[in-house]
């Protein structure tokens, strides 16, 4: 991985300035591409560069000043991207709001940051501000992008674009000394964290945390000139908004969409090349196919099966640096031709790799992906650190690892095991919440991740599990949920969601949720079609079909980190249920909140020891 340049990161004072330098480089070359009814449209640089002047000066026109914060509440789109763009170019941060919030979670959020003016998607977003408004006596407007004006609080994007056209007209300097006068230390960004535990924490990303991502990315040669990215992930979230960062120091197009459910139709049509995504998809799309060929039975499953075989031997041949030869390289032409090549035509053709963060992937899933020539580069960061400040490279993937640190950032381990991470990417603290940001960020730059982990001979992390989440059993021997929970999802290729229990028990037990649609296609399979989810999940033969996997997965365990018992949850977890996050992260304290009496139920009466 190259350095970063000194000079470029000193040239690059904020978003704004990195914006405008791509909008110079390349203005007519496509930027974004996005959906309009059936089609696919684009915008170039230029376009961009003057709606989004147009978005800035309107916002300066309705008397928002540096650094306050302005608001989106909107799912991913290119609308998105240029109120962002707008904000920024106006001296203000942006506050992200996820469009699937409740509205006391958004009430809460709008007026936590304090924010002036909130871009809100549609009326129903609208109708969640209206609600809180008497206890948001800051917010002057809102930018409506497809709900309906009012002519008076909510207005529409057009018409705020409409009113900075006017504004230019009279100044026409007007963003460019806004601009001008943004500082490296400016907030940029509050993102409010998930919110997995607690009240969400807004953390704080000032403009040099992004412009190290920006430079970052380039130097680490993961994104590329001619590069086709596809942006899905929430931009609410670090990892989302990360992936712009890196498009205006190298130019690549973006095609944006953050519709999930059109996901696997889109990527034919779009045909990325590269793509970042949450763990969750790429367990999906496998359970999807390995349960899809199971089901075929016969000769199919058994080339299918030998295929992954072979792959997965090539794949950690690879791990070692050694290339296939003699018999194995034929077998292997032959398993691709054959299985593999027709797994990447399903992602359009030319992807040559994928990006994973947020949560943990399991190793089987790495290898079955980097077998079928689409390696994961999984990387690591959290909100706090502007997402990714780990990430394992091309030329240097190594499966169970999330990579060694960019450029500029430094790690160590505690002496508990925690990661702590030092930065240019690392937040500068909670809002509003001194005594928090103390707990995590000491006065010489160390941030505690939280995190567990251990560094291998060639500098590469393994995140070994959440400090918070070790288990401890009752026999004083420690559990670490995340590895059986991801052995499970490995060998099961009807797994949903699964959580292990057993701090302060003398067995581990767990929650196993399936997935619906890869559900179906056993149940059609076995005599059982057109069963409601509900009703399969509560049969004795799907009870003894995961019983099977658990086995298999308890064979590969020590004997006091098995799984002596489980209960099957009767629909997979959920954005919509608040028990995922937007970026597909498993809220376990809800969960297991939601499910008390099972967890209870299965530990009810219980004597036994390990």
């Amino acid at each position: 991985m190259s350095e970063i340049d000194q000079a470029a990161m000193q040239r690059a004072r904020s978003v704004p300035v990195m914006f405008f330098d791509r909008v110079a480089a390349t203005p007519e070359r496509d930027a974004f591409q996005f959906p309009v009814g059936e089609k696919w449209e684009s915008l170039t640089w230029r376009q961009v560069a003057d709606r989004v002047k147009a978005i800035a000066a309107g916002l300066i026109s309705l008397g928002i000043l540096p650094e306050e914060r302005v608001a989106i509440l909107a799912a991913t789109s290119v609308n998105w991207i240029l109120a962002d763009f707008g904000i920024n170019c106006a001296g203000a941060a942006t506050t992200t709001v996820y469009p699937t919030s409740t509205s006391d979670e958004c009430g809460y959020i709008l007026g936590d940051s304090g924010s002036r003016i909130v871009f809100a998607e549609t009326d129903e977003h609208v109708a969640m501000v209206r609600d809180n408004r008497a206890s948001l006596p800051d917010v002057l407007k809102i930018v409506t992008f497809d709900g309906t004006p009012d002519g008076d609080w909510v207005i529409g994007l057009a018409d705020l674009e409409a009113l900075g056209r006017e504004q230019l007209a009279r100044d026409a300097d007007l963003v460019d000394r806004v601009v001008k006068g943004i500082e490296p230390e400016h907030l940029a960004t509050l993102i409010y964290t998930s919110g997995t535990t607690g009240r969400p924490k807004g953390v704080r990303l000032v403009h040099e945390c992004w412009t190290y991502q920006a430079l970052v990315q380039q130097a680490s040669g993961l994104i590329e000139t001619d590069d086709l990215q596809y942006l899905w992930l929430p931009l609410s979230h670090s990892f989302g908004k990360a992936l712009l960062c890196g498009q205006f120091t190298v130019g690549f197009v973006m095609a944006v969409d953050g519709r999930v459910d059109k996901l696997i139709e889109n990527l034919p049509v779009v045909r990325p090349t590269i793509m970042a995504a949450a763990p969750r998809i790429f367990e999906k799309v496998y359970n999807r196919v390995v349960s899809t060929t199971k089901e075929a039975g016969g000769l199919k499953y058994k080339i299918f099966a030998w295929a992954v075989a072979t792959g997965r031997e090539v794949s950690r041949l690879r791990q070692r640096g050694q290339e296939p030869s003699g018999t194995l390289a034929i077998k292997y032409r032959i398993a691709d031709k054959l299985v593999f090549a027709k797994i990447r035509e399903r992602f359009g053709g030319r992807l040559r790799g994928f990006v994973s963060g947020s949560a943990p992937l399991a190793p089987e899933i790495a290898e079955f992906f980097d077998a079928a020539g689409m390696p994961i580069m999984e990387g690591y960061g959290l909100t706090e650190t502007s997402a990714g400040c780990v990430v394992n490279l091309a030329e240097d993937n190594r499966i169970g690892t999330v990579g060694r640190p960019m450029p500029g950032t430094e790690l160590k381990i505690a002496e508990d095991g925690e990661i702590l991470l030092r930065s240019p990417c690392v937040m500068r603290g909670y809002h509003n919440m001194p005594e928090q940001t103390a707990e995590v960020l000491e006065p010489d730059g160390w941030f505690h991740t939280g995190d567990i982990g251990e560094v291998d001979s060639g500098g590469h992390l393994r995140i070994t599990d959440r400090k918070k989440d070790l288990i401890k059993t009752s026999a004083g021997k420690y559990v670490a949920p995340t590895h059986v929970e991801g052995q499970f999802k490995a060998v099961c290729p009807y797994a949903g969601q699964i959580i292990v229990h057993g701090h302060g028990k003398n067995f581990c037990t767990a929650l196993i949720s399936l997935d619906e649609e890869a559900l179906a296609g056993w149940a059609a399979a076995n005599g059982l079609a057109g069963q409601p989810y509900a009703e399969l999940v509560a049969s004795a033969a799907v009870r003894e079909m995961v019983a099977g996997y658990v086995d298999e997965v308890n064979a590969r365990l020590q004997r006091w980190e098995t799984i002596k018992t489980f209960e099957i949850l009767p629909r997979d977890p959920a954005v919509e249920t608040g028990e995922l996050t937007p970026s597909l992260k498993l809220k376990r304290r809800v969960v297991e909140d939601r499910y008390r009496p099972l967890i209870d139920k299965m530990y009810a009466g219980s004597v036994e020891n390990i």
